[in-house]
C-alpha cells in the first residue's frame, strides 16, 4: 500500500513539473513575440512568468535581461545576467553584458574579472584599461588601453584616458601627443583642451598653451578666475603682453590688492625684459606696503637694466635694509624669489 502511495506521489510530481515546464515554455514564447514587437513591458511580464514556473530556464533569463536593458532597468537586468551566469558559466553573452554592467556601476574589480573572461569581446581591453585607470593602476591601464586603441583607434575617451595615464605617471612628453590626438577627435571635451594647455604651460611651451586654452574657451570651458589667470600668465610668457595684462588686470578687479598676482606680473615682465611694465607692478606693491623690500629690490634691478645703475643700486641697498634676507640675493646676483 505504501509503495502504491509513493508511486502516486511521484507520478503527480512528474505531471506537475511537466505542466509547469509546458506553461513556462508557453510564456517564454509569448515573451519572444512581444519582444520582437518591442512591447517591452508585456514581454518582461511574460518572461517573469516563465521564470517563476521554471527557475532553471536559462534562455528566459537571457531574453528577460535584454528586455530589461531596453527598459533601462539595469539593476534587474544585472540580476538576470548573474542568474544566467550561474546556470551557464561560459555563456558569452552573460559574460560580455556583466563586464559592461559592472563597469557602468563602477564595480571595477568585477568589470576586470568578466572582461578578462571575454577574450573575443571588442570592448574587453577598453573596459580593463578604463577600470585600471579608475583604480589608479596606471601601468596596467596603459597596457590595456594601447591594446584597445589598436582595435579602435577612433575611441576618443580611451585616447584621453591613455593620455591621463601618462600624465599621472609623470611621463609628460608621452602624454602630450595622446592629448593632442584626443582633442582632435570627434567627441573631444573642452576639459581635455584645458588640461593640455596646463601640460604645455608646465613644459614651458607657452605659445601652444595659449592655443589650447583658447580652444577650451571656444569649446565652452567655464572661464573662471583660475582659467583667466593661467591664460593670462601663458600669454605674458608667450609675448602677448597686452592680452595677458588685460586678463590679469580684469582678475585684479575681482581680487583687489592681490599681492600674489602683482608680484607674479612684476616678475614675469622683468623676465620678459619689459622693465617699465615690471616697475608699474613694483610700484603698486609698494603703495600697498611701503616696507615691501622685495618689491623695492626688484624695482632697483629694473632701473639697473634700464641703464640707471646708481639709482637702481641705491634702491637695492635700501631694500636690503628693509629685508636683510635679500643680502643673499645680492651676493648671488639673483632675483628675489616669489616676486
Amino acid at each position: 500500500m505504501k509503495n502504491l502511495l509513493l508511486a502516486a506521489c511521484l507520478l503527480l510530481s512528474i505531471q506537475t513539473f511537466a505542466g509547469n515546464s509546458d506553461s513556462s515554455t508557453y510564456y517564454f514564447n509569448q515573451g519572444l513575440i512581444e519582444k520582437n514587437n518591442k512591447r517591452w513591458l508585456v514581454a518582461n511580464q511574460a518572461f517573469e512568468k516563465s521564470i517563476s514556473l521554471n527557475p532553471q530556464y536559462a534562455e528566459a533569463y537571457l531574453e528577460n535581461a535584454a528586455v530589461l536593458l531596453e527598459m533601462r532597468r539595469t539593476d534587474k537586468a544585472k540580476e538576470n545576467y548573474i542568474r544566467l551566469h550561474e546556470l551557464q558559466p561560459n555563456n558569452p553573452i552573460a559574460i560580455k553584458e556583466l563586464a559592461a554592467l559592472y563597469f557602468s556601476y563602477r564595480q571595477y574589480d568585477k568589470a576586470i574579472e568578466f572582461a578578462k573572461k571575454c577574450k573575443d569581446c571588442q570592448e574587453s581591453n577598453r573596459i580593463i584599461g578604463m577600470s585600471y585607470y579608475q583604480q589608479e593602476d596606471y601601468a596596467s591601464a596603459e597596457k590595456a588601453l594601447q591594446a584597445a586603441l589598436k582595435q579602435n583607434p577612433k575611441d576618443a575617451e580611451a585616447t584621453y584616458t591613455l593620455a591621463r595615464s601618462y600624465l599621472d605617471m609623470e611621463s609628460y612628453k608621452q602624454a602630450v601627443p595622446w592629448y593632442e590626438k584626443a582633442i582632435s577627435m570627434e567627441g573631444a571635451k573642452n576639459a581635455w583642451m584645458y588640461e593640455l594647455g596646463l601640460l604645455y604651460y608646465n613644459n614651458n611651451d607657452y605659445k601652444n598653451a595659449v592655443v589650447a586654452f583658447n580652444k577650451a574657451a571656444a569649446g565652452g570651458y567655464d572661464q573662471k578666475n583660475d582659467f583667466n589667470e593661467n591664460l593670462g600668465y601663458a600669454s605674458l610668457y608667450a609675448g602677448e603682453y597686452d592680452k595677458g595684462e588685460e586678463l590679469l588686470l580684469n582678475l585684479l578687479k575681482r581680487k583687489p590688492n592681490n599681492t600674489v598676482l602683482l608680484r607674479d606680473m612684476a616678475e614675469i615682465f622683468y623676465q620678459q625684459k619689459q622693465y617699465d611694465r615690471s616697475l608699474t607692478y613694483c610700484q603698486k606693491l609698494m603703495e600697498l606696503n611701503p616696507k615691501d623690500g622685495k618689491a623695492l629690490y626688484q624695482a632697483g634691478l629694473c632701473f639697473q637694466k634700464k641703464g640707471q645703475k646708481d639709482r637702481g643700486q641705491q634702491m637695492c641697498d635700501k631694500a636690503i635694509e628693509l629685508d636683510p634676507s635679500l643680502q643673499n640675493l645680492k651676493q648671488k646676483k639673483e632675483m628675489p624669489g616669489g616676486i
